[in-house]
């Protein structure tokens, strides 16, 4: 019998988000109505509902603020493992690694997980995967709001060709700025 890797485990998990936020992933995605011509006519930007929780992950994970859940949560029905895992309708490349990366990151950011503890048979591999887990929703989640927030202030922001990069980029270029005045 093979052994599991928490890769493995925490891949067939699927995380949740606030029903709140159904409307938003809509507005962007193919979520719930599959990947097809009419719905790209409409402005889809984005496949798969997973597409903008990624992004909302990376603009939690980057900005280092997690939001909790609240009650009224759902998930895309698909587990990790899946996520991007087949190249799409709209030309872009299947993309496994970046589960790899999103794993990686929830490693070193969840705070509370304690790997050695784990080796000792401590706690269980299903407490460290509901760590991960949580860590990932809670990222996502400020995300989102962080999302919605910004189409509050600007409806067209992320319509432009590099909304969502530019968004992600923000994040990123205060610690690199920072990096380059501390080696001055």
């Amino acid at each position: 019998m093979a052994i599991e890797t928490l890769y493995e485990v925490w891949a067939r998990r699927n995380p949740k988000w606030e029903i709140r936020f159904e409307q938003l992933i809509h507005q962007f995605t193919d979520y719930g109505v599959g990947s097809s011509e009419a719905s790209s006519a409409k402005g889809k930007i984005l496949g798969a509902g997973y597409e903008i929780f990624i992004l909302a992950y990376f603009i939690g994970l980057y900005a280092d603020k997690k939001k909790k859940l609240k009650d009224n949560t759902k998930s895309f029905g698909q587990p990790i493992q899946f996520w991007g895992n087949l190249d799409s309708k709209k030309l872009r490349k299947a993309y496994p690694r970046l589960r790899e990366y999103i794993f990686i990151s929830l490693l070193a950011k969840t705070i509370e997980l304690d790997l050695i503890s784990l080796e000792k048979d401590e706690i269980t591999d299903r407490k460290v995967i509901d760590l991960l887990i949580t860590t990932m929703e809670q990222y996502a989640n400020h995300g989102f709001y962080f999302i919605e927030e910004t189409l509050e202030n600007d409806p067209n922001y992320f319509y432009k060709n590099t909304g969502f990069l530019n968004l992600i980029l923000d994040k990123v270029r205060p610690s690199i700025i920072n990096e380059e005045i501390e080696e001055l």
